[in-house]
């Protein structure tokens, strides 16, 4: 049995809506064209921003002739290129190091994730102690 939960309105200074924001900002920079609708996930490590509505008129144009790999291909090889900035924004709102970045678009139904896998959190002390092992 699946469990329903209801979404719980994000605040518009958050974290979540600051990525959100951010990543939109640098397709729509990019692309010429950012997402109708960007929202941000974020649990435990795990950051997840999903866009939707991101195609542009001339991948629109490529979807109606059939040629989804063409879409894909181009929208792999722009998150490729985007990369260092998508993650610069999760890693300057998180405060936290990104360990993996992972990037798909589902063609079919134009949706795309911007998946990003955080690096394990220190504390104070943990921070201090690896510091003091690098000085031995």
């Amino acid at each position: 049995m699946s469990e329903e939960r209801e979404s719980t309105p994000v605040p518009r200074n958050s974290p979540h809506a600051e990525i959100s924001n951010q990543i939109s900002r640098i397709q729509s920079t990019y692309y010429g064209k950012g997402p109708l609708r960007a929202k941000t996930y974020m649990v435990d490590d795990l950051v997840c921003c999903v866009l939707e509505e991101t195609f542009t008129r001339a991948e629109k144009t490529l979807f109606d002739r059939g040629e989804r790999e063409s879409i894909q291909r181009i929208r792999r090889q722009f998150q490729e290129a985007v990369r260092d900035e998508f993650v610069g924004v999760v890693e300057q709102v998180t405060g936290r190091k990104v360990r993996a970045f992972m990037s798909d678009t589902d063609v079919e139904n134009d949706i795309s994730v911007e998946t990003f896998l955080l690096a394990e959190e220190r504390t104070p002390m943990e921070s201090f102690e690896k510091d003091a092992e690098k000085l031995h």
